[in-house]
């Protein structure tokens, strides 16, 4: 660990401990930053993960309606019939902050929403088909939602991986280095006060060793 080159004065050790309490308190307010983005992380998990469980069961039982319905359709058939969609929609992003993280949010507006999903006539297409695009229908929000909770779980998983990063280079880093040069800076200060010390009691030695040598006075 690289040290910190400092004079050895007291102005530089009273830098140095306003510096270490700085980093300190930084230490903890990282800390618990920390420990707050990651107990958000976890209850945004926890809901993806359910929600997307729910999303691929549907989205499976979609997937079996729509190829019992192109086994027994032309692929022409399928094609004509969904080549010109009902709705349209936009989608409309906004963003929140979460824990000094920008989260996005996703919004969709769509035009003729009570009208059916599919625009075709029912003669010469299978039930599956519409039990498919039905079920697309109902899926439509749980998969925005879906995208939106697994883009803010992977922003707050970046933001918590560099919110550790400055903890480690604190705790394991910066903090230490200041205590190291905190504890050179005393060493040499007492070194200093010794030294000083000791020069004063052999200058007061000598100035008495010569008060002692001068002869006495002739009366």
């Amino acid at each position: 660990m690289a040290e910190i080159r400092v004079n050895p004065t007291r102005m530089e050790l009273k830098k140095l401990k306003i510096r270490y309490d700085t980093a300190r308190r930084g230490h903890k307010l990282l800390k618990d930053k920390r420990d707050e983005l990651m107990r958000q992380f976890l209850t945004i998990v926890r809901e993806d993960k359910e929600l997307r469980e729910s999303v691929e069961a549907r989205l499976m039982a979609s997937y079996g309606s729509f190829s019992a319905a192109n086994a027994v359709s032309s692929p022409k058939m399928l094609t004509e019939a969904l080549i010109l969609p009902r709705k349209e929609g936009s989608l409309t992003v906004g963003y929140k902050n979460m824990m000094s993280v920008t989260v996005p949010t996703f919004s969709m507006r769509v035009e003729n929403s009570s009208a059916d999903s599919y625009n075709y006539g029912l003669a010469f297409t299978s039930g599956g088909l519409d039990d498919s695009l039905r079920e697309l229908d109902f899926l439509r929000e749980d998969l925005i939602k879906l995208a939106e909770l697994e883009k803010t779980a992977q922003l707050l998983a970046e933001e918590i991986e560099r919110t550790r990063r400055r903890v480690n280079a604190l705790e394991h880093i910066m903090m230490p280095r200041y205590l190291e040069a905190i504890k050179v800076i005393k060493m040499k200060l007492d070194e200093n006060e010794r030294g000083n010390t000791t020069r004063l009691m052999k200058v007061k030695d000598m100035m008495l060793k010569e008060q002692l040598a001068l002869p006495e006075d002739d009366e």
